[in-house]
């Protein structure tokens, strides 16, 4: 019932009286099991992620590319925000405020394995680069999107594209860069 609260009208629509309401039961039951409003829509989150977002997922086959590998986990963890983005505004809201830590440990305890997984092999400090850019470009583009500026489904996109820059051989774009701003020949 709090799923439906929040997939209908985001965490504003979540009021402790409703959802006793809903439930049958007092106000004060509700209170016993859940002390405030926001252990209340974690709690939610939590249950709600655990059957939507953090499923199985396959570790890489054999020979699977660096970039591919990135780009199944994004779409693992985005494509079920994409179809409930009132579930995604929730989860921002909800992961910056108390017992939100909650949130950001389920989820990297279900994608964390096959994140190193994908980058095992790969120099620890290239590595260690690329989780630290597509961490905080992930939970940036989740803000942008909680604030209106982009649509859920703009996400994976965006993702892609840094994904593609971090993956791909860019010092042929950097010298030309260099070769058109100092008006010489690329390097």
């Amino acid at each position: 019932m709090v799923i439906e609260l929040l997939v209908s009208g985001g965490t504003d629509a979540v009021h402790l009286r409703e959802v006793a309401r809903r439930a049958r039961v007092s106000l004060a039951t509700i209170y016993k099991h859940f002390p405030a409003r926001d252990d209340l829509i974690v709690t939610a989150l939590e249950r709600w992620m655990a059957a939507n977002t953090y499923t199985d997922l396959a570790p890489p086959a054999p020979g699977e590319p660096l970039r591919d590998g990135l780009m199944r986990v994004f779409r693992y963890v985005f494509e079920p925000w994409e179809r409930h983005p009132r579930m995604l505004e929730a989860f921002h809201r909800a992961r910056t405020g108390p017992g939100g830590h909650r949130l950001d440990r389920q989820g990297m305890a279900a994608i964390e394995p096959v994140a190193r997984a994908v980058l095992e092999g790969a120099d620890p400090d290239y590595a260690g680069d690329i989780d630290i850019v597509l961490t905080h470009m992930a939970y940036a583009l989740i803000g942008r999107f909680a604030d209106g500026a982009l649509e859920a489904t703009a996400i994976l996109p965006m993702l892609e594209r840094v994904v593609f820059r971090l993956t791909a051989d860019n010092a042929p774009d950097a010298s030309a860069a260099v070769a058109r701003r100092t008006g010489g020949e690329p390097v």
